[in-house]
């Protein structure tokens, strides 16, 4: 029950196996933990009932097998609830020891009450490790964290070698913030078997929503005990650019409601509900305090209109608040009162738009938080309400007066009216427009009246763009050299932003050069680079550079090959597997590209042959191409348009053809001959 509002910025890395996260971390706390006590010790009786059990044919893939899963919840009372857990694998490949490390989450809300863990070798006696074996490591600090009271007990189980079984039980007790569970049953292993069994108070009753997996009745055990049960669920296999995980596997969301109807200030059962929880959370930390009221004054002293002071408060917050993010307890969702994040000039997310919803206040524009997942796909349209966010931003309600080409990332609300939607955790996209990671993407809108989950907008493709335009000289020995200059849009701006961020050594600031040259090019030398509009974050991100390459042109006798298209690959490889696709192929955002290549001739050498125009077009994206010749100039356009972010599977075979299309083209050549020189 435990997702925080961790302001994740952007799709930087899919969704993974909640077993495979911090991959790095874990390893070295099992560098840290294994020598501690291993015993001789039997394993217990429901793990000894899973050794001979016939399996079937996995995926030569398949790393791990889940044999058997019970998850038992008792709801004790509004206020504590109780998690009885157990789970065994078979190990199918070396890369699954991984299941023999058992991590358990825990803080002051949540007490891990008892832990033990065993294997069953395929030869052998059995091995035991126990609570008192474990070790209790603080969670790695991240990405802004400062303060953080969540600590990981870790404890690993000897001997998780292939054709062994590993398995563990643990009991947890803990005060929830809200009266829901989630049984998440279906991950990256394949699960032979797995239960679920809640137990509630005489008189309460539940209700159970399901993702990605047909609804399955409880057997009723008495006593207000219910019991589901899943088999032979399939593992969800890696796939590049695939929906994240989290919107894919097969889930039980379970919220349950004290006798009598009466109302507990932590449930809900819709999306309303849950925005009237959060907005009793936040409403008494929006009070301004006279810093505030100060601080507007002096951000829009000598503004004409509302829009720029909106523009000047919304910049102070994105610009002038650093992200800090210190969570403790209810601390992962309830932000910090306004007046405090002002007074320590930082804050995480939730902290950033509470501060800035109370400051607009003070002009007389109102906001809404708006609750999200920054991987697209993780909710949908009919995702039932739960703990699924991990990021907060804010939509702002227009005046009627404010009118300005600059702001895309509108939305007309039925209630609301013209809403802007607004990150001010990200610096580096301009007001006005959002990330790739939220357009087309499901958040919930905390309006007065409750909670309502919206889809976000979807931007232009041209506002998130790569112009490249190249004036380039090619001479009779086939060496290649020239300038040029390419200027960035949106997240392909905001992505070289954030990464120049990091550098320290004027040498790294050119490292997308090398690599965009290095990728077109077998020989390359480059003569000069620089970067442009690197601290205007509301102007075209740019690079400008020369560069040379010897032998660019292949001689054929007397004629030369070259090719037009000099830098960039569009196409992709990615879908060339033997195994049919399984899952949607998933964009970033939509995008506009362009190149536009001069190439001027050697003396001597005019055009014999030129490739064909390119021109393909499918509901998600098109790709034109054209080579042309005046003079001695030989010019290369093309451009390629993403427009629709998810391509489902009926459509691979279309998507796979597109991308070999464009590959052809980025191979063709034109052909030069030689002219008046005798040969």
């Amino acid at each position: 029950m435990g997702n925080k509002l961790c302001c994740s910025q952007g799709p930087t890395m899919r969704a993974t196996n909640r077993r495979a996260q911090l991959g790095w971390f874990w390893t070295a706390v099992w560098v840290l933990t294994v020598v501690r006590g291993a015993a001789a010790g039997d394993a217990p009786q429901w793990m000894h009932a899973l050794t001979g059990v016939t399996l079937p044919s996995y995926s030569e893939k398949t790393e791990a097998v889940l044999l058997y899963s019970e998850t038992n919840v008792t709801v004790l009372s509004a206020d504590k609830i109780k998690i009885q857990s157990r789970e065994a694998y078979k190990i199918l490949r070396p890369e699954g020891r991984g299941r023999g490390t058992v991590k358990l989450y825990f803080n002051q809300t949540r007490k891990i009450k008892d832990l033990h863990g065993w294997c069953i070798p395929a030869q052998g006696k059995d091995y035991e490790v126990k609570d008192k074996d474990a070790m209790d490591v603080t969670a790695p600090i991240q990405g802004g964290y400062l303060v953080l009271d969540a600590k990981y007990r870790v404890l690993n189980i000897p001997a998780p070698d292939v054709g062994n079984i590993v398995g563990y039980e643990y009991e947890i007790e803990e005060q929830p913030f809200w009266l829901q569970d989630d049984w998440r049953f279906q991950e990256t292993d394949p699960v032979r078997e797995s239960h679920f069994t809640l137990q509630l108070p005489q008189g309460w009753v539940y209700k159970a929503s399901w993702l990605a997996h047909d609804e399955i009745k409880p057997e009723q055990a008495g006593g207000n005990v219910l019991r589901w049960t899943v088999t032979d669920v399939k593992g969800i296999s890696h796939e590049p650019d695939m929906p994240p995980v989290s919107g894919l596997a097969g889930q039980m969301i379970v919220s349950f409601f004290p006798a009598g109807g009466t109302s507990s200030k932590n449930e809900f059962v819709d999306w309303k509900g849950l925005g009237d929880w959060y907005g009793d959370l936040i409403r008494g930390q929006m009070d301004a305090s006279e810093a505030i009221k100060q601080e507007v004054n002096g951000l829009t002293a000598g503004k004409a209109g509302q829009l720029q002071k909106i523009q000047a408060i919304a910049g102070f917050v994105q610009h002038d608040i650093r992200y800090v993010a210190i969570e403790l307890g209810i601390g992962g969702w309830q932000p910090h009162a306004a007046p405090e994040v002002l007074a320590h000039k930082y804050g995480d997310c939730k902290d950033k738009a509470t501060l800035l919803r109370t400051m607009l206040r003070e002009i007389g524009v109102d906001s809404y938080q708006v609750l999200i997942n920054t991987q697209r796909g993780a909710i949908a349209r009919d995702t039932p309400a739960h703990n699924a966010f991990n990021h907060a931003i804010l939509a702002i309600k227009l005046p009627d007066e404010v009118k300005d080409k600059s702001l895309i990332a509108v939305m007309k609300d039925p209630k609301l009216g013209r809403i802007l939607f607004f990150d001010p955790t990200n610096d580096v996209t301009p007001f006005g427009q959002i990330g790739g990671y939220l357009q087309a993407n499901y958040g919930l809108l905390v309006a007065p009246d409750g909670g309502d989950l919206v889809e976000l907008p979807q931007q232009p493709s041209a506002m998130n763009s790569i112009q490249r335009t190249g004036k380039l000289t090619l001479d009779a020995s086939g060496k290649l050299t020239g300038d040029v200059e390419e200027f960035r849009v949106g997240d392909r701006a905001r992505s070289e932003r954030s990464r120049l961020r990091a550098t320290t050594a004027s040498v790294d600031r050119i490292k997308p050069i090398e690599n965009l040259l290095a990728g077109s090019l077998s020989n390359f030398q480059i003569v000069k680079a620089s970067v442009v509009n690197f601290d205007l974050t509301d102007q075209p991100f740019g690079f400008q550079y020369s560069f040379q390459s010897e032998n660019y042109a292949r001689p054929a006798g007397n004629l030369l090959l070259v090719r037009p298209r000099v830098l960039g690959t569009k196409a992709l490889a990615i879908l060339e597997t033997k195994d049919p696709r399984k899952y949607p192929f998933e964009f970033e955002g939509p995008y506009r590209d362009t190149d536009s290549f001069y190439i001027t001739l050697p003396v001597g050498y005019e055009v014999d042959e030129l490739p064909p125009p390119t021109d393909v077009e499918y509901s998600f994206g098109t790709y034109h191409s054209r080579t042309e010749a005046s003079g001695q100039v030989l010019h290369y356009t093309r451009s390629m348009e993403i427009k629709e972010l998810s391509v489902p599977v009926s459509q691979m075979d279309d998507l796979k053809k597109f991308y070999r299309i464009i590959a052809s083209d980025e191979r063709n050549t034109a052909i030069l001959k030689s002219v008046g020189t005798g040969k």
